[in-house]
């Protein structure tokens, strides 16, 4: 079975045209377990009932944005070894480095290529 097939994927962005963008390419990718939610507390709810292996959020957010996200399953014992991948729309060092600090597999800056997701995502969880 390939891995495509065996993946989970929790897609986090509050704003539903880049939730679908992701999911769209997902979907494109084969990976067909993929959940999404439109902020940090949802997605760390569901993430809490049914784990995922990787977690796919936009940085700006309201209420809690990716990197307080990352913070809060990092320091969750049953989710701290999910994969994360942060997307923003400004590729700041800081943030960058901020989100290397606390533990972020990594990143890819807006606007994306369907191609270039896929190459950030196999980077993390191997060959799709």
């Amino acid at each position: 079975m390939a891995l495509r097939d065996q993946l989970h994927v929790m897609v986090v962005d509050d704003m539903s045209t880049s939730r679908g963008l992701i999911l769209q390419a997902l979907d494109g990718f084969g990976v067909r377990n993929v959940r999404n939610a439109q902020d940090g507390p949802s997605a760390l709810a569901a993430l809490g009932k049914a784990p995922a292996h990787l977690v796919i959020s936009d940085y700006n957010m309201p209420g809690m944005d990716g990197l307080e996200l990352l913070k809060s399953l990092r320091s969750d014992a049953k989710l701290s070894g999910v994969g994360f991948i942060l997307i923003t729309g400004k590729a700041d060092p800081d943030i960058i480095n901020a989100g290397k600090q606390l533990g972020m597999n990594n990143f890819i800056a807006k606007p994306f290529e369907p191609q270039g997701l896929l190459n950030c995502i196999e980077a993390v969880v191997g060959r799709l």
